[in-house]
Order: C-alpha cells, then structure tokens, then sequence
C-alpha cells in the first residue's frame, strides 16, 4: 500500500517482489494457516499490495471469494496479473475508509500496511466495520526494531556512515509493530477475544547481490534512503554491510525474518463508520 512519506513508496509491483514481496508470501502462509477461519468464507485483504497474502488465502483456505483494496494503482494492477483465481477481485480503495458495506466479510485481513498508514486506529476500526459480527479482523507487521535482519543489518550500517538515517529507520519510526501496541490497538477498535503471536521465517539469499539489489529498487524506505546516496556514499554502505553478513562457503546468506501478528474477533454492534475526530 502507497506510503505517505517520500521514503515510503510503494507502487511498482516487481520491485517489491524483489525486495520484500518474497518474503512476505512466506509469513503469509503461516499467517492464514493460524487464523483457521473455516472453508468457503468471504475474505477482504486490506492494503492487497501485489497479492502475496490474496493468493495464499486461496491456497490455504479456500475461499468463496477474496477482495483485495489498495491505495496504489500499480499494486492493485500487478495483484489482478499475479492472481488469476476468478474468485478474486481487486479495487483501488483507502485502508482507512473501506469502500465495502459494514459485515460484509467473514475475515479482514492486512498484511504489511497498518504501520504506514496515518491512523492505524481508523484502519482497525474500518477493518472491524467490514467483518461480520462473531468475524475474525487480523494483522501482521514486520518487527522492524528486532528480527527483521535483512532490513536491521541494512539500518544498522546507514546510521554508521550517515546518522541522519536514524530518522528513517522503521525500527525508530515504527513502534507499533510489537505485540503490546498491536494489541492496545485492537482492543481500543472493540475486538474482542485478542491475541498476538510471532511469525519467524528463514530469509536465504543465494548471494550478496541477491541481498542488495533489491535496495536498488527505490520501493520502500530503506530502498529509498540507499537511492538517495550519491554514488560513492552508496558504494560505502554495500561495502559495510557485506563485511558485516554472515555469508557460507557457497556464498549464500543465511538470515531470518520475524512478523508480529495480532487477531481479534468482532463483536455484535452497530457497523456505521465511526466518527471521524475534531
């Protein structure tokens, strides 16, 4: 889902496969897997992004349709190219405005947008507004500040050769992905019954150009910030992050990639808006 910082772009499809679109499908699967919401429901992916977490609610938990809704036009065009299910249906939409009629859907689902949203309040509350009542409403962020390696290694060396890079850090910027915040806010949109837990998947990367490269893309604010450098400043943050990676005999690279998730059950209520504040 588009970002609303200069640094937090997010649009072209193939350049956020490459960077953490990857990855993302993979904390997908264990994600739809541990919500266990019965076959043959209606799901709506919020912030779809290019279709990692729509694509893997039809290969975990067959659906009997999936609307995705995303900010960006470019995500939603590569999400109805990568996801060909006829069930699935794909819309340009704000998180925090849904476009989608209150109880409408038996599973709201998010993954990798509530932190760059501007109120992440408003975005669960809508999400809630959309389920139906005994519905599940379900989150998963990154854990930018901890184990997140790919992206941890990389701030930790731009904020070595340049400390204005601690301004864009996600682990700094970011301190709603971690469980307690997570939960907070669930319980303040009125789910009930909320729980978090982690989701930790290996990150391996054949070599170090398959770790770099996607910096290159500009997708993201750690892409971003890498564009930004001139030249030779660039140059010194590849160089310091490679003498840093443990990188085997084959000259792969072995890291890891932990999410935050958080899940919680709609209540029976009233499904208008909520008021917008003052």
């Amino acid at each position: 889902m588009a970002g609303q910082d200069r640094h937090d772009t997010w649009s072209e499809g193939d350049a956020y496969e490459a960077y953490v679109g990857r990855w993302s499908r993979t904390v997908a699967r264990e994600f739809v897997g541990a919500l266990r919401v019965p076959d043959g429901r209606a799901w709506l992916d919020v912030g779809c992004g290019t279709g990692a977490l729509a694509q893997t609610i039809f290969e975990r938990a067959a659906p009997a349709a999936v609307v995705g809704l995303d900010r960006s036009e470019g995500f939603v065009a590569s999400a109805r190219r990568r996801v060909g299910d006829p069930r699935a249906r794909f819309e340009v939409g704000d998180a925090q405005a849904l476009p989608v009629a209150g109880g409408a859907f038996d599973s709201v689902v998010s993954g990798l947008v509530l932190n760059f949203v501007p109120e992440p309040l408003r975005m669960v509350s809508e999400m809630a507004r959309a389920a139906r009542a005994g519905g599940t409403v379900a989150v998963y962020v990154w854990d930018y500040a901890g184990a997140m390696e790919m992206m941890r290694r990389f701030w930790d060396a731009a904020k070595a050769i340049d400390p204005a890079a601690a301004a864009l850090d996600e682990g700094a910027r970011f301190l709603l992905c971690a469980p307690a915040p997570l939960a907070r806010l669930f319980a303040d949109a009125g789910l009930a019954e909320v729980v978090t837990f982690a989701i930790e998947v290996p990150t391996v990367f054949r070599d170090f150009e398959d770790y770099w490269s996607p910096f290159l893309g500009g997708q993201g604010p750690a892409p971003g910030f890498a564009m930004s450098l001139p030249e030779e400043r660039r140059v010194e943050l590849r160089e310091r992050i490679r003498a840093d990676l443990p990188t085997g005999p084959d000259g792969s690279i072995r890291l890891s990639a932990r999410a935050w998730a958080v899940r919680g059950t709609k209540v029976q209520g009233p499904t208008s808006r909520p008021p917008r504040p003052r």
